[in-house]
């Protein structure tokens, strides 16, 4: 550096055509004399906006390459990763701003690297949807390979989620709507994203939310062409972990959802659902995915409809996952609706018509009704089903409980008792299926008719054992219904 002098630095600026002679001659203008520090030079240059710290930290290490990728010259630089490194860009003819994506040095000589990183590229230009950052070129400078994307005025969501340490229900549903939607797109030309998670998300200062890195998208691509099946592959590690616990194959189109709904329990929460770990088996453990809390133990008021839908996504059983980002978009647009007309958390949705009872909130659950009077079995059937729910009812208190016993997945996933007609038959059933090892965490009701109030001081209760009295009003059953499927 020693070496370096004012002219010295300006002929190599010249020279590398990062300044024309005009622009050179109107900075010795200014200084008044060529007769200067090299301080002096490069302070006007960045003064002035001719110059960036990047390209003077270049120019002083002697490095002639690197400064121009195609039509768009490098700035400085806004991101680093494993593979590459992002930079901020202008096009030298038409002043647009830009990112430029180059890989690294290291893969120079790596022929499946480039490859994997060109074919990201032409696969991402294919993606044009306003929530996902659009490629515009790929392209080789001098054997190095790189692509130029949107530039972005914002962060990603992660570094954000360190400042906001959460988001309000409303904020994260329409940023994880913005997900969603782009995934929808992205599914819809074939392609899954494969890396999903709060640093591949850009938020713009709109507040808009945009996916970024279709990198591993592009290897399980080139992988499925050449019938390659490296499942574990480093950056897919918490794919291939939950592809192992659910038994599905690699690739599963639902993976991302799964990963979706982390970032919307993460960003509601301020705690990520699984402990964060580089450690290869750890990432891979069973227990990682299967110790998951439910988020109303953080965040115990959100609103039941939206606990629905972060349960839903996060399902381990892809049977009851949303099968579609499209799917799961449309739920997190219906309850980003409720909450707008006003839910009240409790079931309920407060409209300009007075309280309004959710809709379809039993979707994907199961409730067994046992009762011994046909008219109140109809409905009760009825009234569930309208609801989405799937419907078991036994006339029987000991022949229900029996169901539980016979091995296997429960039948239900909430068992209602009725005293209308049987009396002490329903509350010494109720009381013994939660004392029985196969039943005493499964979610149950007891509905206590008028003629039976004394049963309530008998009845052993918990947090996910209610009683309700008659006559049954539908709100609070289905409100309870709710809670007590939602916080399982």
């Amino acid at each position: 550096m020693s070496d370096w002098s004012a002219e010295k630095f300006a002929q190599r600026v010249f020279d590398l055509a990062l300044l024309d002679n005009m622009q050179i001659e109107a900075v010795w203008g200014e200084l008044g004399s060529r007769d200067v520090s090299l301080d002096a030079i490069t302070s006007v240059m960045l003064r002035k906006g001719l110059l960036t710290n990047l390209q003077i930290e270049r120019i002083m290490r002697g490095e002639r390459q690197g400064f121009f990728y195609g039509k768009y010259k490098l700035l400085y630089l806004v991101g680093a990763g494993t593979f590459a490194r992002v930079y901020r860009a202008v096009h030298v003819e038409k002043g647009a701003v830009a990112a430029v994506k180059v890989l690294r040095n290291r893969f120079l000589n790596d022929i499946s690297q480039q490859e994997q990183f060109l074919r990201e590229g032409k696969m991402v230009m294919e993606l044009r949807h306003p929530n996902i950052v659009p490629v515009y070129e790929v392209g080789t400078e001098r054997h190095r390979k790189y692509m130029v994307m949107e530039f972005v005025e914002g962060d990603n969501l992660r570094e954000i989620l360190k400042v906001r340490k959460k988001f309000t229900p409303m904020e994260s549903l329409k940023l994880i709507a913005d997900v969603a939607a782009g995934l929808d797109f992205a599914i819809g030309k074939g392609v899954t994203h494969r890396d999903l998670k709060l640093s591949n998300v850009l938020l713009t200062s709109s507040g808009r939310a945009k996916l970024v890195d279709f990198g591993l998208a592009a290897l399980a691509a080139s992988e499925k062409e050449k019938g390659d099946d490296k499942s574990t592959n480093a950056r897919s590690i918490d794919y291939a972990g939950l592809e192992r616990v659910t038994g599905v194959k690699k690739d599963d189109k639902q993976s991302d959802i799964f990963f979706a709904g982390c970032m919307l329990y993460q960003i509601l929460t301020g705690i990520p659902p699984m402990s964060e770990t580089r450690d290869r088996s750890q990432r891979l453990s069973v227990a990682r995915f299967r110790e998951i809390k439910p988020i109303t133990v953080h965040e115990p008021d959100l609103p039941p409809s939206l606990v629905s839908v972060v349960n839903k996504a996060m399902d381990l059983d892809p049977e009851k996952r949303y099968a579609t980002p499209g799917n799961f978009l449309t739920d997190l647009q219906n309850v980003s609706r409720r909450l707008e007309q006003g839910d009240t958390g409790d079931g309920t949705v407060e409209g300009e018509g007075g309280k309004k009872l959710l809709e379809r909130e039993g979707e994907g659950h199961s409730v067994m009704i046992v009762e011994s009077n046909i008219e109140m079995q109809d409905a009760l059937r009825d009234l569930l089903k309208r609801r989405g729910y799937r419907v078991l009812v036994v006339g029987d208190a000991q022949r229900a409980i029996s169901r539980f016993e016979a091995g296997g997945d429960p039948p239900a996933e909430c068992v209602v008792f009725c005293t209308t007609e049987m009396g002490e038959e329903a509350l010494d059933a109720f009381n013994s299926f939660g004392e029985m090892d196969d039943t005493k965490n499964i979610p149950a009701v007891l509905f206590i008719a008028e003629k039976h109030q004394d049963f309530a001081s008998r009845a052993a209760t918990a947090e996910h054992r209610k009683l309700l009295p008659m006559p049954l009003k539908v709100r609070q059953l289905r409100a309870m219904l709710l809670k007590l499927l939602t916080q399982k």
